[in-house]
């Protein structure tokens, strides 16, 4: 099989191309800027242009949408939901319509509206699984939602099949070490809610979803299978989050804030990589 891989050039989709080729996939690179390394065949296309992509997803099997702007503070706010939302929108059109059943798209812990929020905001309850509502007040977010509903649109629409991917924090191997001043002071890092994602898991996350079969239009958490955070999970909500009360089963020791057991469930797939084996005390 064939992979399309938008947004092969950035961070996640490289080591995702990477994931593809290691298990036998072949790969097709597309994003304004080419990967750091060649090791497949790259395509520039502005995703925004219908035409584009449809020209560039013409002959692979299946997509992997990563391309996006990926944080309300790159570019104004106009620019960032118009991207993203019409870049999915069209990935989506074309895929379907070029004949593909299944399409991976890149979502994120940001659409529950806690991480760039304005102004404070806390769990309605925890863990925090797929149905938690949503607190969207940034633009991003409110990409991230309308891509979801896109996603689940063309599923009726067509019947392919889309699974959205909500990653928290992703988290190169060289990377780590820039963590460990939040390590030290967990409250810088209370917005995410202690979550992440080695960017290996991430892609491989990935590569499961599109191998998965018969699941519809679905959005999963994709995190690691602990906090980055020293400090035990139900102090942290005591000390961080105190008006928290809804607690529907035990967190013990690091637990995740954010249950990652959707997606190890539907995919077959569990993180590997921990913080801990790259950030020693």
């Amino acid at each position: 099989m064939k992979i399309a891989v938008t947004g092969g050039g950035g961070s996640l989709g490289q080591w995702v191309i990477d994931e593809l080729l290691t298990n036998g996939y072949q790969a097709l690179s597309i994003d304004v800027n080419p990967p750091s390394k060649k090791v497949c065949p790259h395509l520039k296309a502005e995703l925004n242009d219908l035409g584009q992509v449809y020209g560039a997803l013409k002959g692979c099997d299946a997509v992997i949408h990563l391309a996006a702007i990926p944080a309300p503070v790159l570019r104004t706010p106009e620019v960032t939901f118009g991207n993203n939302a019409i870049s999915t929108f069209n990935v989506l059109e074309a895929a379907s319509s070029l004949g593909m059943t299944k399409a991976v798209v890149g979502s994120s812990e940001s659409i529950y509206g806690i991480c760039w929020s304005s102004k404070p905001q806390s769990p309605r309850y925890v863990p925090m699984d797929e149905e938690h509502p949503f607190q969207i007040g940034d633009c991003y977010a409110l990409s991230k939602q309308t891509n979801e509903l896109t996603c689940e649109m063309y599923h009726r629409k067509t019947g392919i099949q889309t699974v959205s991917l909500r990653f928290a924090n992703i988290v190169k191997p060289d990377q780590y070490e820039h963590f460990r001043g939040m390590i030290d002071d967990p409250g810088l890092y209370m917005k995410n809610l202690w979550s992440y994602v080695d960017v290996r898991d991430a892609a491989a996350a990935c590569r499961a979803a599109m191998e998965a079969e018969g699941l519809g239009a679905v959005a999963l958490n994709i995190t690691a299978n602990e906090t980055m955070a020293e400090v035990e999970t139900m102090e942290l909500i005591k000390r961080y989050y105190p008006a928290l009360t809804d607690i529907r089963e035990p967190l013990e020791g690091h637990a995740l804030i954010y249950t990652n057991r959707k997606a190890r469930e539907l995919l077959n797939w569990s993180p590997m990589h921990s913080w801990r084996d790259y950030i020693r005390r």
